[in-house]
């Protein structure tokens, strides 16, 4: 599986899907995949985020990490998304970052790239599942290969029992309610090896 290339997107204003992804990231890495981490470009006004502390500080604390572009859509066989929830959907500043892929897609190199998603919110039915699966709905567009995790280990029960893809509740204080890592490790490596069976052309 060493030959499979996976990019790891993530989008967090103050943190939870920065872990989500880290933990994804190391997952794959231990799977044998070629990792790459990127954050996904904060496009929101300095008054928005001045208003959360929370965000102003994540944003600081992870401004050495690499920011997505389309190349790297371009150079994985494989994505995981991790993404908060915005009234049900993904955020603009994931929205904005599809919107650049269009030049990817219509020349057809989005095509059977394996991806599966992640999702978080501070209430248990606050968005998460709509979230992944509106984000499925743009990798069908691309004609990308969905992996969600389903019920393919206990860990998915544990992490609250999503088959779409992991989620977790987030308190007021940025504390996840749920003990999810083994549940985003489990999709992680479940992600890696699905594209490693479609990179070789395995059924």
């Amino acid at each position: 599986m060493a030959n499979v290339k996976l990019a790891v997107f993530y989008y967090s204003s103050t943190g939870t899907n920065y872990q989500l992804a880290q933990w994804a990231e190391a997952a794959a890495k231990e799977a044998g995949a070629d990792v790459k981490l990127l954050k996904i470009e904060e496009i929101a006004p300095d008054a928005a985020i001045d208003s959360n502390p929370a965000w102003r500080e994540h944003l600081n604390a992870t401004k050495d990490v690499p920011t997505a572009t389309t190349d790297d859509l371009e150079w994985a066989d494989a994505y995981i998304f991790s993404t908060p929830t915005r009234f049900g959907n993904v955020p603009a500043q994931v929205k904005q970052f599809f919107d650049t892929a269009g030049g990817l897609w219509a020349q057809g190199k989005l095509v059977n790239k394996v991806v599966s998603a992640m999702s978080s919110a501070q209430n248990p039915h606050g968005g998460q599942e709509a979230t992944v699966q509106n984000l499925y709905t743009t990798m069908m567009h691309w004609g990308a290969i969905i992996a969600a995790p389903g019920y393919t280990d206990p860990v998915t029960f544990a992490g609250g029992g999503n088959p779409y893809g992991t989620s977790v509740t987030v308190d007021q204080d940025g504390n996840m309610q749920e003990d999810v890592e083994a549940a985003v490790k489990h999709q992680a490596k479940r992600t890696a090896t699905v594209a490693a069976w479609v990179k070789n052309g395995n059924q």
